[in-house]
């Protein structure tokens, strides 16, 4: 599927005005990218529905695609359906300029391994926002019986058995989860995953490989059981909404000062995200899947116990997730007080906020990991760079409560995690336009 977005549009944005209505968020990315990578599990068809209809998914599919997969997809505005169909064992080796395109192409490693007995890919891309180990990858997967060749561009993986055993993760990371299940399924006996993440994407895949026929238990927490079965059958998945979408309106409609009803929402995905936005003084209601904002927030910060700076930091689910540290970052500029954000997991991210300083922000980075914010602070438009998914959503959220006009550039990275964007702000109300 060729890409639909030029990677040079430029957004130019008009800020200041209140967001209202009403908008759905799209297909969970983090959940859609190792779902399409299990399709290679099967030589049956697998229906996907809800698939975000954004750069890493078309990237993905792409790669189905280059290595012998059927791949049939449905625009349906800010989403796609997808029929995939691997009915012969797909090349083991992953075209590199595809591969090193997103960091979900890790995802690959274990259904390929599984499925063919080999598997060869370039390492990872993805945002730039710190050192991401493959080192937990390579420890599940060397466990499970694979020996493993790491060049300096390209990761190689071979087993002529995969045997089930009991698995420490080294840590919590999700795609190391996701690929040591999908590589489980078929390993012989039973495998246990200790310091499994749970996060909800990881919980979906479980689900989806089970509907396939799978026998995987302890879902939901970080000790997985894999009961290895000889063949899977298709299925059809629906990806769950993006609850990391649904925090980014939150902020939109707090600092806009606007009301907006965020449609088809599961609230058991947002509880640590609510709370933090509580902390900031931002309170939402909850009924019949439908969350909605207010307008005229108190957006003041709550100090801990005792009058202590309060501290919003990030972690493993069910802990506030550290995709959402740039969104509520730029929240609490608009906030009364101080709040120190501490970006535990990777040390890059908190780069970008030297793009807020220039547009008037009051914030203290005191090292890679933390910052603090002191507000509110009127911020002015100014021409900006996105630099990856998260801290773009998070800048064009500075530009919406902007006074002036903002342009941003590199708005490819934005395209990356977040469908039509521009489109569906501008049935909010938002001044946005898409220029090259």
């Amino acid at each position: 599927m060729p890409s639909q977005l030029p990677s040079h549009d430029t957004f130019v944005i008009r800020g200041g005005k209140p967001l209202c209505g009403t908008i759905r968020p799209q297909g969970n990315k983090n959940e859609a990218l190792p779902v399409i990578a299990a399709t290679l599990l099967t030589d049956r068809p697998v229906h996907l529905h809800n698939l975000p209809a954004i750069e890493d998914v078309r990237t993905m599919l792409n790669i189905l695609r280059e290595i012998g997969a059927y791949v049939d997809t449905a625009d349906n505005g800010i989403a796609y359906s997808a029929t995939i169909h691997v009915s012969e064992p797909p090349q083991r080796e992953i075209p590199s300029a595809l591969a090193s395109a997103i960091r979900g192409s890790i995802t690959l490693a274990g259904p390929l391994l599984a499925r063919t007995g080999r598997a060869r890919l370039a390492k990872p891309g993805g945002d730039r926002i710190g050192r991401r180990r493959i080192d937990t990858h390579i420890q599940a997967l060397h466990e499970l019986g694979a020996t493993v060749d790491i060049g300096r561009d390209y990761i190689e993986l071979q087993a002529t058995e995969l045997r089930g055993t009991d698995i420490w993760l080294e840590e919590a990371s999700v795609t190391a989860t996701e690929n040591t299940i999908c590589a489980a399924v078929f390993a012989k006996g039973t495998t246990i995953i200790r310091n499994a993440a749970c996060e909800p994407h990881v919980q979906a895949l479980c689900k989806m490989l089970n509907s396939m026929g799978a026998q995987i238990s302890g879902i939901g927490s970080n000790l997985l059981t894999i009961q290895g079965v000889e063949k899977l059958s298709g299925t059809t998945h629906t990806i769950s909404p993006d609850y990391l979408e649904v925090g980014s309106f939150v902020s939109l409609a707090a600092v806009t000062r606007g009301e907006i009803c965020i449609e088809d929402c599961d609230y058991s995905n947002l509880r640590m995200i609510l709370r933090a936005f509580e902390r900031l003084g931002i309170k939402t209601q909850y009924k019949n899947s439908k969350l909605i904002v207010p307008r005229d927030q108190k957006m003041e910060i709550t100090n801990d116990i005792g009058g202590a700076t309060p501290v919003i930091d990030d972690g493993p689910w069910p802990a506030f997730p550290a995709d959402m540290t740039s969104v509520i970052l730029v929240t609490a500029t608009q906030c009364r007080g101080t709040v120190i954000i501490h970006e535990k997991m990777f040390e890059s991210r908190l780069f970008f906020t030297d793009r807020l300083i220039s547009m008037g922000a009051r914030i203290v980075l005191c090292d890679p990991h933390r910052a603090v914010v002191i507000g509110p602070e009127r911020l002015y438009g100014a021409t900006i760079t996105s630099p990856d998914i998260r801290a773009g959503m998070a800048l064009l959220i500075a530009a919406l409560c902007a006074q002036g006009e903002s342009r941003i550039q590199n708005i490819y990275q934005i395209d990356r995690g977040f469908s039509r964007i521009d489109e569906r702000l501008r049935s909010l109300g938002a001044d946005i336009t898409r220029t090259e």
